[in-house]
């Protein structure tokens, strides 16, 4: 008896000293990774230390429960102290079901800008920046907006080849080299983020700036299915780091990375896309102060707009 309760207390000892063991090697793995993930974030804030974003004032809605919208920007800067949006996009995120919903604006609408006469909507960012179109947008199409979120171009290639150094997978619909930058040739390309930018700028063919809001709207859905990859995993916090400079948002960065994490993992496959105007509710106008313009049905796409969301306009 006395050698049987021996042997059972040296199998107990082994059992905590393997215990031990085990619970070392997690603390060593946790350690390691967190050493990791803090370098590679530092990495991306060191990469981001060169942009130059200007300083934003943004009044937004208020929070809500069931979704929230945001403001996507992206400019053209060219190192002047004031340029115009070329890219203007409302994504709209469902708190409930995760799925991401995304609008993209016409920049040639002819707007009623608050305090101006009008112009062309992309002006709105020249003349007040992210609060003046904002509210340009409230104003005309009733939206809410809770938070916005600016990227230069030469960041948003940065950033994709940080978080794509292989390349964003794109089915590129013809040859292009016209005005981009680069030369694309028809077919399954993986783009960098010089190339990634050309083929969501060209607009040099009979669809013009419609085509090029398809485009850019085909190139967010193309990153968000190169986020969900395992082998993406990897490259998230040093791209959490880059994003600090190269992305001028009122999103703390834990609020980003929530969002980014629910946008990218949840909901439906894929990204729901409109354009506005909406086929059929529009015409084309010429004004001295403006140029040529989209002149919009605007209850027609306030209705489209309020269908296509699922939100009540105000």
């Amino acid at each position: 008896m006395e050698e049987e309760r021996q042997l059972r207390g040296r199998r107990r000892k082994k059992r905590r000293v393997r215990k031990r063991g085990i619970l070392f090697m997690l603390l060593i793995i946790l350690l390691a990774a967190g050493a990791y993930f803090f370098m590679q974030y530092q990495s991306g804030k060191k990469l981001a230390e060169e942009s130059d974003l200007p300083e934003v004032e943004f009044n937004n809605d208020e929070e809500n429960e069931g979704y929230e919208n945001i403001l996507v920007l992206g400019v053209d800067s060219r190192g002047e102290e004031k340029s115009r949006t070329d890219t203007m996009m409302l994504v709209s995120h469902n708190k409930e079901s995760n799925d991401v919903k995304v609008v993209s604006f016409m920049r040639d609408i002819y707007a009623e800008i608050p305090g101006y006469q009008s112009y062309k909507l992309n002006t709105a960012y020249y003349l007040g920046g992210v609060d003046l179109l904002a509210d340009t947008l409230r104003n005309m199409f009733g939206v809410e907006i809770q938070h916005y979120a600016l990227v230069d171009f030469s960041s948003f290639e940065k950033l994709v080849d940080i978080a794509a150094p292989n390349g964003v997978e794109v089915d590129v619909e013809k040859d292009m080299s016209e005005n981009i930058g680069v030369s694309l040739t028809q077919g399954q390309q993986r783009l960098n983020g010089k190339e990634l930018l050309g083929y969501a700028r060209f607009r040099a063919d009979n669809e013009g700036d419609f085509g090029r809001v398809r485009r850019q709207q085909q190139v967010l859905a193309a990153l968000k299915e190169e986020m969900v990859s395992v082998s993406a995993i990897p490259k998230f916090p040093k791209l959490a780091g880059a994003a600090q400079g190269y992305v001028q948002t009122d999103m703390p960065a834990l609020d980003q990375v929530k969002l980014a994490t629910d946008m990218a993992t949840g909901g439906t496959e894929g990204i729901e896309r409109l354009t506005i105007p909406v086929e059929g509710s529009h015409s084309y106008g010429n004004y001295a102060q403006a140029g040529s313009v989209l002149e919009i049905n605007l209850e027609q796409n306030r209705q489209a707009l309020s269908e296509f969301l699922g939100q009540p306009l105000q």
